[in-house]
């Protein structure tokens, strides 16, 4: 059995990973990096990250820039905290 604290400690990385990835312009490995954070949360914190994401990774799958309007979707989903200090920093 996993150590839930090591899981959850494996989806935080993951979704750093997501962010830096928009930060980017990589949609395909932010999507596979939210996927694994999602599947290691154990706690739920970041099911509200998928449709930030998702909305973030399809504009630069459409070759579009990905909005402010998309970057704050994505810094609310985090919350405050470090999390939001990287999407801030990443963000064009």
């Amino acid at each position: 059995m996993a150590n839930p604290g090591r899981l959850q400690r494996q989806a935080l990385t993951a979704v750093e990973r997501s962010i830096e990835a928009l930060g980017r312009g990589d949609p395909v490995s932010a999507r596979m990096a939210i996927a694994t954070a999602l599947d290691r949360d154990q706690t739920g914190i970041y099911v509200g990250m998928a449709d930030a994401v998702d909305l973030a990774a399809g504009m630069l799958e459409r070759e579009e820039p990905v909005s402010d309007e998309a970057w704050s979707h994505l810094a609310d989903a985090v919350g405050p905290g470090p999390l939001q200090a990287l999407v801030e920093a990443v963000r064009h």
